[in-house]
């Protein structure tokens, strides 16, 4: 089975995906989070680096596990208990963890947001909803039946999402940004969309959708952050002759 090093995946990333440009949340780590003795034979994605992704891909012979949410959220805590056993599992299972997260987001072939765009059949993307001078998200604008919308993202995602019908039955300008983007409902519709597809949000946002003649669909974060990772996964896999899988872990919000 081929062997590829470690450190040429990581340069083939960072120039495919430019994380120096962007400025994301506190400890969101872009990049290499932990690296392994003996190269990359098979690589699989995952959305998230938890301990029960991280024994699957073990139990995978994964040398190399890439995904959206890594292990650095948050202050540090204690290698005990849980968090010890994921450690051992890494250096048992020589698995190295890259995780990109909003440079992913953002990309436009690879990334979550251009990837759900396009598998909901919207055209003519542009740049949408900024964050630190970036845009991460994008928008279409249509002529689509807010029922029509729903869907398609309920055959998508697997799920019927969940809807904010603040605004017009039939839908013109969709913006999406995926994940956790529902909080920022003022900003998606100060850049002038009547539809905002994100993840998940908070209560208070049904109120304020009303208040803004905003439509807004939450997929879910964990299914609307699939895509990113499979299309990046898939093309190291290429570019590298390398075998690939994805670890489906959902985490139901």
């Amino acid at each position: 089975m081929l062997t590829v090093s470690l450190q040429s995946i990581v340069d083939h990333c960072s120039a495919l995906l430019c994380p120096d440009q962007f400025t994301d949340y506190d400890r969101a780590h872009n990049g290499l989070q932990v690296a392994n003795r003996h190269g990359v034979k098979h690589i699989v994605a995952a959305v998230d680096a938890s301990l029960a992704t991280i024994r699957r891909a073990s139990a995978a012979g994964a040398s190399l596990m890439v995904v959206h949410h890594g292990l650095f959220w948050g202050n540090s805590i204690p290698w005990t208990g849980r968090r010890h056993e994921l450690l051992c599992t890494l250096v048992e299972a020589d698995l190295a963890i890259y995780s990109m997260h909003l440079p992913l987001d953002a990309h436009p072939t690879l990334g979550n947001a251009a990837l759900l765009a396009g598998h909901l059949r919207l055209k003519r993307l542009r740049p949408f909803f900024h964050h630190q001078g970036r845009p991460i998200g994008w928008q279409s604008t249509v002529s689509l039946p807010r029922s029509e919308l729903a869907n398609r993202l309920s055959s998508l995602l697997g799920r019927p999402p969940i809807l904010l019908p603040g605004g017009p039955e039939v839908c013109r300008k969709i913006g999406i940004c995926t994940g956790g983007a529902g909080a920022e409902l003022k900003q998606a519709a100060s850049e002038g969309v009547d539809t905002f597809i994100t993840g998940e949000g908070p209560h208070w946002t049904h109120s304020l959708a009303e208040e803004a003649g905003i439509n807004v669909f939450y997929g879910g974060h964990y299914a609307t952050e699939t895509f990113g990772v499979k299309a990046l996964v898939e093309s190291l896999a290429k570019q590298f002759s390398l075998t690939w899988e994805f670890i489906d872990h959902p985490s139901g919000l």
